[in-house]
């Protein structure tokens, strides 16, 4: 009978696997590194994925940021939920389900990683989990093994004593103990599976626990053939207990010798050796072999076997024997790489934790046989300091007590000198007898720092740093300070009253006593007290010496140099900033400062970072020096737990580094970047896009994208996603114009030229490549002449390098999100800021002449739509020739499509005078002008349109509704009146009024057949009527129960947007559905059984009625500035939708090919700075009824305004319409009149 189990068990038991997984981190990469390992025999559907997982829980385990931990497990979860059952998702999400506190979800996860793999669960990563869990739920399996042993040995013919050696079985007894063995394996793995999923039950449950049903054992028949199907009964529970716990028992070390050979049974491989279960007091003081009459020999145990002195700091290798830590560290750093007893090679060189168990067991052995600690008091000149010292009891201590009470007695003297004796010979001589004693007495771990630390032994140390000539004395003075006030800040406290602030330090310096800066920076001076240039001076003169030119102390001169130069180029004003920048930038300092980027200290590598950002952007040419220099791989350890402020500092400074003037050298630092750092440097660089400040985004995405393109995408990954979005969105922060020009300049410079100084070259690239015959080769020439000529064949395999890496970047940039990027930077030529409008520019040029180069993707016509008008003006209008050279070139890459040719066509006389400007820069010009003259020009129709009528409605209220059927005008009103009238020879008359409609007549539509006009109000019903030859007739009515804003209507039903959200669907035989219904629905639009949408965020959808597919033409956008940006007319014509919205974009009219059945395209745009809230389509032309009265008219194939018309009022126009011959326009207003125009 198996035992009952609760869910507080379950979860204590899980919680505290879990936990110590956490917090061990050579066991969790242990573990992690099995799990990986068992990757490679079972399939996991996204291997990638879960490595990528694993980096980013090790990420978050790192961080001590709460937001960033947090986004970092969740990265970490959304990688893995979609992963296919296998043991290391499951143990994966175990961890982050911890690490986010939901331990619930935690148990079950590893619960699952046990039914997953309850054989790697149970004997490599869980084993003492599942002996607390799930080994009493067993029991009845361990008996069936007792017995089904005992079945096969009970045949045996040796004697009793030998039945449990397996060398003494037969053959045949032998080979049916191995297939009991694999049997054995495989119930044991079915029923762990049983019991992890009987233990979810218990944590789904509302009950306190469950008992789990008997388990059953199936066998393959022995003795006799029988099935043996193995219940456990009521009266054997107990003796099962038993067993099960002398088996946990037997595990641990602890057990009964009697007991031994038939517990061993139940896990015959792993028990039968006493060897494997030796406690670590073995032969000691808790072992039965210890002679207690010999208690002042220390037990074998205690002494190291390499020392043969006690332990004093013992460390358990992975072969069980224990060393003391000094005497492995020095045995493994002679090359050894096996265990000095079994010569076993070790799988890790690196040393465990103390073993605490060992070093309490001999500590509390020593107090009871050695007397090891004796007293000395030592007066003090301010209170008595009593010191407790500690004697070695090394066999090579030679201080005795007598001599260590020496020592202390010359030193209280030596101290009372110090601070009593006025002649400067004596002070100075008590300064280095007391230095002495402090080394000697450190030997024999004896504190004499409480001694020294008084005020007044502090004040006599500094009357002789005043006073003292005597360099040797002078240092040691300092070192003793310096030494205390590591550890007490009260030193540093006594020592900041004294003269003021750090001028004696400086005095110091001139005395050649360079040992004082460690001083100098625990003192903690202001900026102002360091910044003037002999003391920034001096500190560079201690970064250029050597470590061997000091002594020995607890924090490096050379350390504290750095740092206080960092302080001084951080928090001065910029000419200081600058001038510091200028002292170091010599090759012998930048190599000194380059050599703190390999610290051991993380905050001198920071430190060296902000000195080395400011020497680049003083002198770009000093980074070669540093890329040369620099031991990156130590360096990127200092991304492991810095701050946000000091994360950017790092990545800027790796952003600059890679500006070098050789793709290939470039490329082998970001693989260093990439590659080398203790985490994954990309997943560093993604959580921190997620919680650093905004102004650090362009710049950490821009070094991530540079990273991810080192290899060759075949589909975009979620590095470069989150990095290009990041850069649009910062582009798109208008009210942070540093960030958008950080963003722009980033994309520029994606490009990857750049010259000896790290200045992009982006610009003289594709000056050159438009025919401007200075700029890149003369820039090249320049690097060649200031670095050194490397020959043909090396310079052009950087140029090889250089064209793969540009083809990489642009193809990554215009294929995100079909070339979003386009928008954005179309944008950016619009802001008020040139040097942005300029950074925008540049990339526009680069992508566009790399589409030309780059496979056909789409993205050709998004690029046309957003730029060819920038371009022409910027062609035609410029002030800087380059610019229009620039342009021109842009322009010539839309020559490759057939779009592009047609529409640059249609502006050629606008372009071919700007064009002939320029043919003395550049041949480009006269090519693009002898494609345009060779293709046939459209000679532009005039179109004239002439005012027919004007009626006053006004006491109808506004004309909320026109639409046009044959020769006849229906329009509707908002006091419920419909009106008819007659159109002929241009002449409108009114043939009918009438009124049905209680309130607004908002919306008229003809049915398929043409008989029958609909009208919907706000009275909520659609009414439907006949048309006659001179009248209309009211012929039926239905009641919508709600708001009708919008209605399009069939044969057999009708579609209408509401008052909420969503659009009713409702059949003339009575049947109503709602579509759309998270969205709200502004104007509709139905063709041949599809419904476009036009909503109130800006979005479109496409509706197949019959089917119910929805596909979104254009995604919804948030309200600006509070406000909404609704679609206020969408109108089909052929095979194009037409949609207006307001200009917040610059774009009001946005044009889209249904052509292609599996895509919408959108193919064209209309800008104009009117507010557009009607619009009617002809064959030829588009009208934009507009919020100020006028109406706007475009041509539709070539987007070119052709003319206004003015209503005579300020109103707005709210509706519009075309009769069937296209030659009378019928205008509606807010104001309540009704215009005709006639067209011709």
């Amino acid at each position: 009978m198996t035992t009952a189990v609760t869910a507080a068990e379950i979860l204590r038991h899980t919680t505290a696997f879990l936990s110590d997984v956490i917090s061990n981190r050579d066991l969790r990469h242990r573990l992690i590194s099995i799990l990986h390992r068992d990757t490679t025999t079972a399939a996991i559907s996204d291997e990638s994925a879960a490595k990528l997982a694993a980096d980013t829980l090790e990420t978050a385990i790192m961080l001590s940021n709460f937001a960033s931990r947090s986004c970092s497990l969740s990265l970490a979860e959304k990688l893995l939920l979609p992963l296919s059952d296998h043991p290391l998702p499951f143990f994966l999400l175990s961890l982050v389900h911890t690490l986010h506190n939901r331990h619930l979800d935690a148990a079950v996860s590893l619960l699952r990683f046990f039914r997953s793999n309850p054989s790697l669960a149970r004997s490599e990563i869980a084993p003492v989990l599942y002996d607390r869990l799930f080994s009493l739920q067993l029991l009845s399996v361990f008996r069936w093994l007792l017995e089904r042993r005992a079945q096969i040995l009970s045949s045996s013919s040796v004697s009793e004593d030998a039945t449990h050696s397996l060398s003494k079985v037969s053959e045949e007894q032998a080979s049916k103990l191995r297939e009991l063995e694999r049997e054995y394996e495989e119930i044991l793995d079915e029923n762990c599976r049983a019991v992890a999923a009987r233990f979810e039950e218990v944590l789904a449950s509302e009950n306190a626990s469950i008992s789990p049903p008997l388990l059953a054992r199936k066998s393959s028949g022995e003795a006799g053939g029988a099935e043996n199907n193995v219940e456990v009964e009521e009266d054997e529970e107990e003796q099962l207990v038993m067993e099960e716990t002398e088996m946990i028992a037997l595990k641990s070390g602890h057990y009964d010798n009697e007991k031994d050979e038939k517990i061993s049974l139940l896990e015959p491989q792993k028990f039968q050796t006493p060897k494997q279960t030796k406690n670590i007091c073995s032969g000691s003081m808790c072992s039965p072999d210890y002679n207690m009459e010999d208690e002042h020999v220390p037990p074998e145990d205690f002494v190291c076997p390499l020392t043969s002195n006690l332990f004093d700091d013992p460390v358990t290798l992975e072969t069980g024997h224990t060393f003391e830590r000094h005497a492995i560290e020095e045995w493994l750093k002679r090359g050894n790489l096996t265990c000095p007893i079994t010569r076993k090679k070790l799988r890790k060189t690196r040393l465990p934790k103390t073993n605490l168990v060992l070093k309490q067991i001999i500590s509390s052995w020593k107090e009871q046989n050695l007397n090891s600690v004796v007293e000395m008091p030592c007066d003090s000149p301010h209170g008595d300091t009593e010191l407790k010292v500690e004697c070695s009891t090394s066999p090579n201590s030679v201080i005795s007590e007598a001599t260590l009470d020496g020592m202390m007695s010359e030193l209280r003297n030596a101290i009372n000198k110090l601070y009593m004796s006025e002649v400067l010979a004596e002070s100075e001589m008590a300064v280095l007898q007391i230095e002495k004693i402090w080394r000697e007495l450190n030997l024999i771990v004896v504190d004499i720092h409480s001694m020294l630390s008084k005020p007044a032994i502090i004040n006599g140390f500094m009357g002789v740093l005043l006073k003292s000539f005597d360099p040797k004395v002078l240092q040691t003075a300092v070192f003793l300070l310096t030494e205390m006030g590591c550890v007490d800040s009260n030193v540093i406290q006594t020592l900041s009253h004294v003269d003021t602030d750090v001028e004696w330090i400086k005095t110091l310096f001139k005395k050649g006593v360079k040992e004082a800066v460690v001083l100098m920076y625990l003192l903690k001076p202001s900026t102002i007290i360091l910044s003037d240039m002999a003391t920034v001076e001096a500190l560079i003169a201690v970064v250029n010496m050597k470590e061997e030119e000091f002594l020995e102390m607890c924090l490096s001169p050379k350390t504290a140099a750095v740092l206080l130069l960092a302080q001084v180029v951080g928090s001065s004003e910029e000419s200081i900033a600058s001038s510091v920048a200028q002292a170091v930038l010599s090759e012998r300092e930048i190599e000194a400062i380059v050599g703190s980027l390999g610290a051991e200290w993380a905050e001198e590598r920071v430190a060296a970072v902000e000195i080395l950002l400011k020497c680049m952007q003083e002198d770009g040419t000093c980074r070669n020096i540093i890329a040369d220099k620099a031991q990156l791989s130590t360096f990127l350890e200092s991304l492991v737990g810095a701050t946000e402020g000091e994360l950017f500092k790092i990545v800027k400074f790796l952003s600059e580094l890679v500006k070098l003037n050789r793709r290939t050298f470039n490329e082998q630092i970001l693989h260093i970047i990439k590659e080398e750092g203790p985490l994954s440097t990309m997943h560093t660089l993604l959580i921190s896009l997620q919680t650093a400040h905004q102004f650090h985004f362009p710049v950490v995405a821009g070094l991530l994208l540079q990273l991810d393109l080192l290899v060759e995408q075949t589909k975009m990954s979620i590095y470069s996603e989150e990095a290009i979005d990041t850069l649009i969105s910062c582009l798109r922060k208008t009210d942070y114009p540093a960030v958008q020009l950080e963003a722009a300049k980033i994309i520029a410079s994606l490009q990857g030229r750049f010259n000896y100084a790290g200045k992009s070259l982006s610009r003289e690239v594709l000056l050159e490549r438009a025919g401007l015959d200075r700029s890149y080769n003369n820039f090249l020439q320049m690097d060649q002449i200031s670095n050194f000529n490397e020959g043909i064949e090396a310079s052009m395999k950087e140029e090889n390098a250089a064209e793969d890496w540009e083809r990489k970047a642009a193809s990554v940039l215009v294929s995100h999100d079909c070339g979003l990027l386009f928008e954005a930077l179309a944008d950016g030529l619009k802001s008020q800021n040139e040097e942005l409008r300029s950074a925008c520019f540049i990339s526009a040029t680069w992508l566009i002449y790399m589409i030309t180069i780059l496979p056909d993707t789409g993205i050709q016509g998004a690029a046309r739509v957003f730029f060819l008008k920038h371009f022409i003006f910027i062609l035609k209008s410029a002030e800087d020739t380059e610019d229009r050279i620039l342009a021109m070139l842009a322009l010539k890459s839309f020559l490759h499509f057939d779009d592009g040719l047609r529409d640059l066509t249609s502006y050629a006389k606008d372009i071919l005078k700007a064009l002939r400007e320029l043919e003395g820069f550049s041949p480009m010009a006269s090519e693009i002008m002898k494609v345009l003259v060779e293709e046939p020009e459209s000679k532009a129709d005039i179109w004239i349109h002439k005012e027919v009528t004007k009626i006053d409605c006004s006491g109808n209220g506004e004309v909320l509704s026109i639409i046009c059927f044959e020769d006849k005008i229906f329009s509707g009103h908002s006091d419920g009146t419909i009106k008819v009238w007659k159109v002929k020879e241009s002449i409108v008359d009114l043939l009918q009024e009438i009124k049905r409609h209680t309130k607004d007549v908002t919306s008229l539509a003809i049915s398929e057949s043409g008989d029958r006009l609909y009208s919907g109000s706000l009275d909520r019903t659609v009414k439907v009527w006949s048309i006659e030859m001179a009248a209309i007739h009211h012929v039926q009515e239905h009641d919508m129960k709600d708001h009708i804003h919008n209605l399009v209507v069939t044969n057999s039903m009708c579609c209408f947007s509401p008052h909420g959200s969503g659009i009713k669907v409702k059949s003339w035989n009575g049947e109503s559905k709602l579509l759309n219904s998270n969205k709200h629905a502004k104007c509709l639009a139905l063709v041949q059984g599809k419904l476009y949408c036009g909503c109130h965020d800006s979005s479109i959808q496409e509706i197949d009625l019959a089917t119910g597919k929805l596909i979104s033409i254009q995604s919804g956008s948030k309200k600006l500035l509070g406000k909404a940006n609704p679609i206020h007319a969408l109108k089909l014509h052929g095979e194009f939708i037409y949609a207006t919205s307001s200009s917040f974009d610059g774009s009001v009219i946005k044009i889209w090919n249904t052509s292609n059945n599996n895509r919408i395209h959108m193919v064209g745009s209309l800008q104009t700075s009117l507010e557009v809230r009607a619009m009617a389509v002809s064959s030829e032309l588009i009208y934009l009824g507009c919020k100020g009265g006028a109406v706007e008219i475009w041509d539709r194939k070539k987007y070119n305004r052709i003319n206004t018309l003015h209503t005579g009022s300020n109103y707005r126009v709210v509706c519009m319409a075309l009769n069937s011959t296209e030659d009378i326009l019928v205008i509606g207003t807010s104001d309540g009149q009704i215009q005709a125009w006639g067209v011709k």
